[in-house]
């Protein structure tokens, strides 16, 4: 018999590792939408689309996880169109849906911010009681160093090389990157803790039309590259952990997406 672990279980271990309680979030953290009670495999992926769940079911998967799940704040709460075909094909195929945004963003060792910084070989910066810094709103944005000597240019290429994706750069590209700050996804609106934290350049998901001036006009550079790109690590390592700690089946899904 393949090994398994209950729902309830599961979402206990989930609840206390990413301490969802912490953050005021756009929407809610956990178990989303209700299955079978017993999980013996699992698909993760960025999004909850109808891709994903096609996948899931695919597969005789008992639970999807992934980092943006449903019902977000002042989305229309009608259960129908798009909504309504995602929800039925979930909850026809008895498929548990988990879904963890800003504790998944912020998690020291499984989040994205971590994770991004792993693939990029960055290293976050500490304090002399090995506390790490960073700034923003709860913390969300991090601050270090890149792997290697480089300005704003030379990090961009990195940064696409690397994600796979050529990022759009805004801002000095010659300026040395000494103190580099990150936050994955659609975290363009905290560069302004990033610029008052002293960073040469700045790395999220999306841009803004007011983020093109705030790196013309402070001299930061700023590196927008892709909301999916940024996120796609965080919840592969967050189901390699729940693969390790219970032995259950996991497998992550990419379904591909340019923004």
């Amino acid at each position: 018999m393949k090994p398994q672990i209950s729902r309830k279980d599961l979402e206990s271990w989930l609840t206390t590792t990413l301490q969802p309680e912490r953050f005021r979030d756009y929407c809610p953290n956990g178990l989303q939408v209700e299955g079978r009670e017993e999980i013996q495999h699992i698909v993760t992926g960025v999004t909850a689309s109808q891709a994903l769940i096609e996948a899931a079911i695919a597969r005789n998967a008992d639970a999807i996880l992934v980092h943006h799940g449903w019902f977000w704040k002042n989305e229309d709460p009608c259960i129908r169109g798009i909504k309504h075909r995602r929800l039925s094909a979930l909850m026809g195929a008895g498929i548990n849906l988990f879904a963890y945004h800003l504790p998944l963003d912020a998690h020291e060792e499984w989040g994205n911010n971590a994770q991004l910084a792993r693939v990029m070989d960055w290293t976050p910066e500490v304090q002399a009681d090995g506390t790490r810094v960073s700034c923003g709103p709860d913390g969300l944005v991090w601050l270090g160093t890149p792997g290697f000597e480089c300005t704003v240019g030379e990090l961009s290429m990195d940064v696409a090389q690397r994600l796979g994706r050529k990022p759009l750069v805004v801002g000095d590209l010659d300026r040395p990157v000494r103190r580099l700050g990150w936050c994955t996804g659609a975290a363009q609106g905290f560069m302004d803790a990033a610029l008052a934290a002293g960073v040469d350049c700045y790395v999220s998901g999306e841009v803004s039309e007011p983020t093109v001036h705030l790196a013309r006009e402070s001299g930061c550079g700023y590196v927008s590259a892709g909301h999916h790109a940024t996120e796609r690590y965080g919840v592969q390592a967050l189901g390699a952990g729940v693969a390790a700690r219970f032995g259950v089946e996991v497998t992550f899904v990419d379904v591909f997406n340019p923004v």
